[in-house]
């Protein structure tokens, strides 16, 4: 049994061994080299710009609202309605308007009415003290000549004095009635007005984009009830970074994007609000744009104002490799493709500034071929 054990043992020892002396697997042959076209990295010179997202807001808007407490009774328009300056939009309930303002008018009338009356006694009064004035004067010759007594002659001066009075009284009366006048028309007027207050009118040609009430409902004064903007007339509301505080002022040039709308267009500032936001350090400057059929207030927009230019490490777009948040490109090494982690910035037109990973006078891969991976041979196309 002790020699059949040696026995294998040995045979295993010697299979080793045969095993150990066996020749390695031949190499896979590597690949030819990739045909690529390259670039020579070199810094440029970019113009400097600045960017801020701003929104867009009609120029002029009024959030219109009542006067007076009452109920709607209609409402002619809806969100969306283009209206003229002008234009009926809200009615209120207004009988108890109607009423005082039928109220003052029978007022009015009623003064208006006494005029010929009162007249008529101003008249009466006035030839009463003619008549007695006439009188009175022939008693003075006739007293004068001792040809009537001091009891007469006294009657005549007493009916010149009642008849002045009278006449004064009159007078006074008319002048009353003439107060009376005034006071009805103005509180005529002012029914008038207070009643104009039930008719909620647009103030200016404009496109309604709210509307907060409906029939039935209390109007109470000073509660929004529709918000109007005027047509044709945009303007794009951005804040800055106070650092451009003292490059910013009105007239200046800027360009916009409507990315909505799909397009760039070219505007000026019309107004920079020098107050800074402790908050956000940032204060807000408004820029006036063209008429367009599309604008809309609340639409989103940039705004990129020029400063001063900088120089920028940039490469085309289509060298860079992106995977998930990764972004790599191929330079060339001795002759091989190798990998490089970079990080980018702005991004203009076809080109991207690149950040880190790269340096001046690289040879870079672009377009980066199908195939392509890190120490690949590669064959550069003259």
């Amino acid at each position: 049994m002790r020699k059949a054990s040696l026995v294998v043992t040995a045979g295993l020892i010697g299979l080793a061994i045969s095993c150990g002396h066996q020749q390695p697997p031949a190499a896979a042959p590597e690949a030819p080299p990739l045909r690529v076209r390259t670039l020579v990295i070199e810094s440029s010179e970019w113009p400097g710009i600045y960017e801020a997202v701003g929104t867009v807001r009609a120029r002029t808007a009024a959030a219109l609202s009542s006067k007076i407490m009452g109920y709607v009774q209609e409402v002619k328009v809806q969100a969306g309605d283009a209206v003229r300056a002008g234009q009926l939009l809200i009615l209120l309930d207004s009988r108890d308007l109607d009423a005082a303002r039928r109220q003052a008018e029978a007022a009015l009338n009623e003064a208006k009415s006494a005029i010929a009356e009162v007249d008529n006694a101003v008249a009466a009064a006035r030839a009463q003290l003619e008549l007695a004035q006439v009188t009175f004067r022939r008693m003075k010759e006739l007293h004068e000549k001792r040809s009537v007594s001091e009891q007469e002659f006294d009657e005549a001066a007493a009916k010149v004095r009642m008849a002045e009075a009278n006449h004064q009284m009159a007078l006074s009366r008319r002048r009353q009635l003439e107060e009376k006048i005034g006071q009805a028309t103005e509180a005529l007027r002012s029914a008038e007005i207070m009643r104009g207050y039930a008719e909620i009118r647009a103030p200016f040609d404009g496109v309604i984009i709210e509307k907060m009430i409906d029939p039935g409902a209390l109007a109470a004064p000073g509660a929004p009830l529709l918000t109007i903007e005027r047509t044709g007339a945009f303007r794009l509301e951005a804040r800055l970074e106070e650092s451009m505080l003292a490059q910013v002022r009105a007239g200046r040039a800027v360009e916009v994007e409507l990315e909505a709308l799909g397009r760039t267009i070219q505007a000026r500032v019309s107004e920079v609000v020098p107050a800074v936001d402790p908050a956000s350090r940032a204060f807000l400057v408004k820029i006036d744009l063209p008429n367009l059929p599309e604008l809309r207030s609340g639409l989103f927009g940039r705004a990129r104002f020029r400063t001063a230019p900088r120089r920028v490490l940039a490469i085309p777009a289509e060298a860079i490799v992106r995977r998930g948040q990764v972004q790599s490109v191929f330079v060339v090494e001795d002759g091989r493709a190798r990998t490089r982690l970079i990080s980018t910035g702005e991004q203009r037109d076809s080109e991207v500034e690149v950040l880190t990973g790269l340096a001046p006078s690289e040879t870079l891969i672009v377009p980066v071929p199908a195939g392509l991976a890190d120490g690949r041979k590669v064959e550069v196309e003259r």
